[in-house]
């Protein structure tokens, strides 16, 4: 059974910083790409930041500049670092990865519980 399990929501203030954190556990034969998405309510969910195995990062457009997705392989960890945060950063943040468990071949992508993010003096 693999899963992904978030941490690091939370309420800041705009301007502030937050740090999510998503851990990838059980059986887990390889890691590709991680990424982090985002949703509020009644809207899709859009992608935020993606870490593709070779290295490669994507951003929104929206959060260029202000957030850093970064992975710790040993870990099996991806991390959002956000930066000047604003209002409209207000969301559910969702991790996601592609995983290949542990006997197959064939990797499958996987989501995390999601986190709240509220950014509100």
């Amino acid at each position: 059974q693999v899963q992904l399990v978030e941490s690091g929501g939370g309420l800041v203030q705009p301007g502030g910083s937050l740090r999510l954190s998503c851990v990838a556990s059980g059986s887990i034969k390889s890691i590709r790409d991680m990424a982090w998405y985002r949703q509020v309510p009644g809207k899709q969910r859009d992608l935020v930041a993606a870490i593709f195995s070779d290295g490669r990062r994507n951003y929104a457009e929206s959060v260029k500049g202000r957030f850093t997705i970064s992975r710790d392989t040993a870990k099996k960890s991806v991390y959002l670092h956000m930066n000047s945060l604003k209002p409209e950063d207000t969301a559910v943040y969702f991790c996601n990865a592609d995983i290949v468990p542990r006997d197959y071949y064939n990797a499958r992508i996987y989501w995390g519980q999601g986190t709240q993010v509220t950014v509100s003096s």
